[in-house]
């Protein structure tokens, strides 16, 4: 695998419960802000194989980007039994959006 999708897998791999990230966020967080596009290309091709929780990423708005319906309703009940709500289709990135772990300081180290 590509460094570029091996960050994204790992960054994916680490979303919490209860928690979103956007496919933006995502492409920065692996290095290449601009490859949103290709970090929606690697999820629908890696989910299965690497067990991501595929159902916690969504587009900058706070919506799901999923066209079917079936795969819609997937995603909206597993995000809602995780504790995420979604109101007239969107989720409150203010509330749920993951912004990563904590920094630690050099001293409580």
């Amino acid at each position: 695998m590509e460094p570029f999708t091996l960050r994204v897998v790992e960054i994916i791999k680490g979303i919490p419960a209860g928690h979103v990230m956007t496919y933006g966020q995502i492409a920065a967080w692996a290095g290449s802000p601009r490859a949103a596009r290709q970090v929606v290309r690697l999820l629908h091709s890696l989910s299965m194989k690497h067990g991501l929780p595929w159902h916690r990423v969504v587009n900058a708005k706070g919506e799901i980007a999923i066209q079917d319906v079936e795969g819609r309703d997937t995603q909206l009940f597993l995000l809602e039994q995780e504790g995420v709500v979604c109101l007239s289709g969107r989720i409150d990135l203010d509330k749920y959006r993951y912004e990563g772990p904590p920094h630690r300081d050099e001293d409580e180290r």
